[in-house]
């Protein structure tokens, strides 16, 4: 399974994940969930502006992981 590598790359540059979300100017919920690897697809826009602004390649921005390894987060319920 693949997952996103940016906590790494962040804190192998020294930067945060706030420096990051304002770099790349996206929805807050959006880029929480991207760098918590919490959804299914990833628009190749967001990519670019993920490796704009970590300077890397696709490559750089992902890892794979056994799924065994991996941790089920069950969604949240709405409250209504």
């Amino acid at each position: 399974m693949l997952q996103l590598n940016v906590e790494h790359l962040l804190e192998q540059k020294g930067k945060t994940k706030y420096w990051l979300w304002k770099r790349t100017n996206l929805t807050y919920t959006n880029f929480d969930n991207l760098i918590k690897n919490r959804t299914k697809s990833i628009r190749y826009a967001n990519l670019e502006k993920l490796c704009s602004a970590l300077e890397c390649t696709p490559n750089d921005l992902f890892i794979e992981v056994d799924e065994s390894q991996v941790k089920k987060s069950k969604p949240k319920k709405r409250k209504r």
